[in-house]
């Protein structure tokens, strides 16, 4: 049942002049004392001179109304009720008399637009309106195919009648033997007590299986009654290791704690040091950069220094000396120098077996404050430890500088500091 049908069921019963008033409450609950009232206005509505029992006290004479009621608006009216859902007096009930009712609505609203229309007419007689005629016009040719279905169904009928007819007289021409007719009896007798008897014993099996059932409900109960008896003296009484096992809970606990801040610490001592190795990389990255710096500004100056010592050595080959001091100045006089693979420059021996030690210096200040860098010595200069231990000439220095001699990351070289 829906609002909608409920409400178009009221205001159509309102429309056609139901003396009285229903409410859409109504057909919440089953009412056959109101159905049966709209059902008998409705068919004296469609047919004054029906008569129909209107004795719905006990339920045969309700399905007597019912059958009535569905039968004549079939025969008449061509409208088919479900007799089961008017018998029910409810939501569905409405549905169907709403059939009832919107034919009879259609017919009233039908026959108003004919006096509405013979009224226009008469007032004005020589108007004509195409448009009002349209709907009467669809209605026409759907009534007009109607009639067309239902005269043929009724042809088919009539055509089925003549065979009925001689099959029907013949069965109530034919003669009833008696012994047939108690023979039969008697067997439908005989069905009767076996189904009687068939149901005996399924009441008396159904008595033993109420009386089994019963049986194992009450062994359940008390079995449920033991188990929940059992259970509350599970309840009340503690376990043996209980105390032992919430100390030991308490001590995981401390434990995951303690291990929760230590794992923090480590993640955050592995962050630092993993801060620290960048640190240390970007320094030794930046220590490589300026020492490749410092480097090549060795080899510029050492190849000034190079140059410069060619330059002594033309001039002093030019000046004019002594047989005896020839010696003396090949001993002082430098080899050609050879820059080495850390940017030091090593001198090599002449052939007047003499070696000089080129070592940079530079002037970082006012006050003459010099550097001092270490160097590498060939083994062929290791004679000259004790030149080195006391003072180097240097032929492009104003002072004589003191050299620091330790043994070198070789067997066969020794490393030389020049001592500012």
């Amino acid at each position: 049942m829906s609002f909608r049908d409920l409400r178009n069921f009221t205001e159509m019963m309102r429309a056609l002049g139901y003396p009285r008033l229903i409410s859409m409450e109504n057909f919440r609950t089953p009412n056959f004392t109101l159905v049966a009232e709209i059902l008998i206005w409705l068919v004296k509505r469609y047919e004054p001179q029906m008569v129909i029992p209107t004795d719905v006290d006990t339920e045969s004479d309700r399905i007597f109304f019912i059958k009535a009621v569905a039968q004549f608006m079939a025969t008449k009216a061509h409208i088919k009720l479900n007799t089961k859902r008017l018998y029910q007096a409810d939501g569905y009930a409405v549905k169907e008399m709403l059939k009832i009712t919107s034919v009879l609505y259609s017919a009233m609203k039908t026959k108003q637009m004919a006096l509405g229309e013979n009224i226009e007419e008469d007032n004005n007689k020589f108007k004509f309106d195409l448009g009002s005629r349209i709907s009467d016009l669809k209605v026409a040719r759907q009534l007009a195919s109607e009639v067309t279905s239902k005269g043929a169904s009724l042809y088919d009928l009539l055509g089925k009648e003549v065979d009925l007819r001689e099959m029907r007289t013949a069965a109530i021409a034919r003669p009833l033997e008696i012994n047939e007719t108690e023979k039969a009896l008697r067997a439908a007798v005989k069905e009767v007590l076996e189904s009687v008897e068939k149901t005996k014993d399924m009441l008396s099996n159904v008595v033993s299986d109420e009386t089994s059932l019963d049986n194992k409900i009450e062994k359940k109960k008390q079995e449920l009654e033991r188990n929940r008896k059992r259970l509350q003296t599970l309840q009340s009484v503690r376990p043996a290791f209980m105390d032992e096992y919430e100390k030991i809970e308490e001590d995981l606990q401390k434990q995951y704690d303690t291990f929760v801040e230590k794992f923090r610490n480590l993640s955050f001592l592995e962050s630092q040091l993993d801060e620290h190795h960048r640190l240390e990389q970007e320094r030794f990255e930046e220590a490589e950069n300026t020492l490749r710096m410092m480097q090549h500004k060795l080899r510029e100056e050492e190849k000034d220094l190079m140059r410069s010592s060619l330059k002594d050595e033309d001039s002093d080959m030019d000046e004019p000396e002594d047989e005896g001091s020839d010696s003396d100045m090949e001993e002082c006089r430098p080899s050609k120098p050879r820059p080495t693979r850390n940017g030091v420059v090593a001198g090599t021996q002449t052939r007047e077996s003499h070696v000089l030690v080129m070592i940079h210096y530079e002037f970082l200040g006012k006050n003459a404050f010099y550097g001092s860098d270490w160097f590498h010595i060939c083994d062929s200069q290791k004679k000259m430890l004790q030149l080195f231990h006391q003072s180097v000439s240097f032929p492009h220095a104003k002072k004589q500088r003191k050299v620091k001699v330790c043994a070198g990351p070789g067997s066969s070289s020794l490393l030389v500091r020049l001592c500012i």
